[in-house]
Parts: C-alpha cells; structure tokens; sequence
C-alpha cells in the first residue's frame, strides 16, 4: 500500500456519482474548476455541519430483517466513516455523494426532541422500542457539539417511553445518568457494535470511531450500572474480522454484555464500487480473496437485497461464520439475556395526562 494515496482517518477514499442524478442534470461547480486548473486543493477534507428541517422524525421499519419497528436519526451521514456502512446509500435521497459525501457532509435534526415529543404524545401512538441510530450512528463526533441525542434521551424519559441505542462511540457514557434513570424503568437497551480486537484493522476499517479499548470498557461501565448490553458483531467480513468471532464474543462477555448479535458483510449500491477500491489501496495482498469470499456469501455477488439471506447469508464460508455465532453464545451467553423493555409504563402516563382533560 502507498500511504501517499490513502486520504488519512477516512473511510472512503474517493468522491462517487450519486445514481439518483441523470446524465442530463449535470452538475457543476465553478470554484472547484478554478482550483484544479490552478494547481489548487479544492478539498481541505474537512467535515460540514449542515442544519435540516425534517417535519417528521421516527420512520417505520418494514425489513424483515431488521429487529426493529421504529428508528429515529438525529442526523444523517456519519463521520466515523465505516467503509461498509449501509446508510452510505441512503445520503444519497439527500443529494450527496455515498462516499466521502457521507463522511463529510453531516445534516443535522436540531429539533430531532421537539419531533419525538409530538410523535409519542399523540393519542393514536401505541408504545414500541424506538431505536436511536437505525441508520446513522446518533454518538457520532457532532453529537459532542449539538447534544441532540441527549435532549431526546430526556424526552423518552420524561414520557416513560422505551428506547433502543445502536452506537459504536464511547461517547454515550456522558449520558450515564439519564440512561441509569431509564433503567430503574426498565425503559432502555443498548447495543454497542465491535467489529474487532485489533486496533490496526479498526483503523482502517472504522477511521473515526472509538478504540476498541473504549469499546468494551463502555460495555463494562453501562453493564456494571445495570444497564442491559448487546455486543454487535457487525458485519462479519470474511478474511478480515471472521477469524475472531470467539474472541470478540469471549470480550463482549467478559466485559458484561448479556448477548450478541451478527450480521455478514453485504455491499449494496454504492457500497460496493467504494468498498471495491478501498480494499485494494489498504489490503491490497487480500483484496481479491476478501471480494471472492463475500461473493460467495451472496450467491456471487457482493450486492444481496433478498429477505431472508441477506443479513445471514449463504453458501459454506456464511455456513461457518453462522456455526461460529452459535457456538459462540452457547460458550459464552447460556445463561444470560436481554431483558424485554416496559411498554406499559407510557400507556399509563398517556392515560393519566389525557383525564386532566
């Protein structure tokens, strides 16, 4: 690998066309024409923080699939800069690009709270785990700056509403109090995803998120103050992170997690062309044994949209890492399990604000 030719502490390394814009409908940009025909860097790959104004905030969650019924993202686009993160596709309803786009052009829902609390005060709204990240990781690096996740946090404890947390940042421990109070109810679940135990592949993999280290002492902390853990091991990547399915669930439950979660690596749309050349600039010895392996975990294609295989996938490599996720929670999760949340505690209080009236 030429280190000169990786962009540093990116995911992707590279601008792709966004496919929802025709030929047609070109687009231009006259500043960055400028700078190129003058020897100038256009692109200080810095990160934008751009305000959006969502008139709605929870989408419902049709995938078989997924286990949930309902998500909510207090922004879209993540700078952690997973490379095989699925919600890179989805930047592009907004008009970005799915890759360095996605990385550096973060819309943000500052009246994500305000949204949530009208959603979950409506008297046709009947309590289900809304999960906080379903697409874009809500501890990201601008939550640090906006708090937005935080405010919510407090409107689902202020209305006794469960909630579900997918975060992969250590960042979530500044909210130790409200999620301790959440708790006592009986009214949150976490899921912290690890993808590996080396540093080096968390590097290159996951440029901008917290140490593995962090990782699992935020399991330790959150399950050491009682607050239920589930490890995602997500995705499992064939010749990249599959040969440490037993660690990382060893890890996940020494530190305290109750359970463990997997999903192998799919490369829908966009995902694919820019995971593509990812592999081949920062393992370029493994590239083509990593794409040929996943291929064969999805009838020969790196794109899988089929119910009911795509997350699990098919074939004998998928056979082994499935083998390898049962014998891992037989090993090490026999005895323990995440608690169902409390439903019934927002129906009660609904009922008791509606007879002042």
């Amino acid at each position: 690998m030429n280190p000169e030719s990786v962009i540093k502490g990116r995911g992707a390394q590279r601008k792709v066309h966004n496919r929802f814009f025709e030929l047609s409908h070109e687009l231009r940009d006259d500043f960055l024409e400028f700078c190129q025909k003058e020897g100038e860097i256009p692109d200080k790959n810095k990160t934008r923080y751009l305000r959006v104004f969502p008139k709605t905030i929870i989408n419902q969650v049709k995938s078989p699939d997924v286990g949930m019924m309902y998500s909510m993202n207090p922004y879209q686009g993540c700078e952690h800069g997973c490379i095989y993160c699925y919600a890179r596709n989805t930047h592009e309803y907004w008009g970005f690009g799915a890759g360095l786009d996605f990385e550096r052009n973060i819309l943000v829902k500052k009246e994500a709270a305000k949204l949530l609390e009208a959603h979950i005060k409506k008297k046709s709204w009947k309590a289900h785990t809304i999960v906080l990240s379903g697409n874009t990781d809500c501890y990201q690096p601008a939550e640090q700056e906006f708090g937005i996740t935080r405010q919510c946090l407090e409107v689902f404890l202020k209305y006794k509403h469960p909630v579900g947390i997918i975060t992969k940042n250590a960042l979530i421990l500044r909210d130790l109090d409200l999620l301790k109070a959440l708790t006592n109810d009986n009214l949150v679940a976490v899921n912290v995803s690890i993808t590996s135990l080396s540093e080096e592949t968390r590097r290159i993999l996951e440029p901008r998120t917290a140490t593995i280290k962090r990782r699992l002492h935020t399991v330790k902390e959150l399950s050491e103050n009682g607050i239920p853990v589930n490890v995602m091991l997500a995705p499992i990547i064939p010749s990249i992170n599959s040969h440490e399915i037993l660690a990382l669930a060893k890890a996940a439950s020494d530190h305290g997690a109750l359970s463990i979660g997997h999903t192998i690596v799919r490369l829908n749309g966009a995902i694919g062309e820019l995971f593509t050349d990812w592999i081949k600039k920062t393992m370029p010895d493994r590239a083509e044994k990593v794409l040929r392996q996943i291929e064969d975990c999805h009838g020969g294609t790196l794109n899988d949209s089929r119910y009911g295989t795509r997350m699990r996938g098919e074939g004998k490599i998928a056979q082994q890492i499935n083998d390898l996720i049962k014998l891992a929670r037989l090993k090490y999760f026999k005895d323990k399990s995440m608690p169902k949340l409390n439903y019934d505690l927002h129906e009660s209080y609904k009922t008791g604000q509606l007879k002042l009236f």
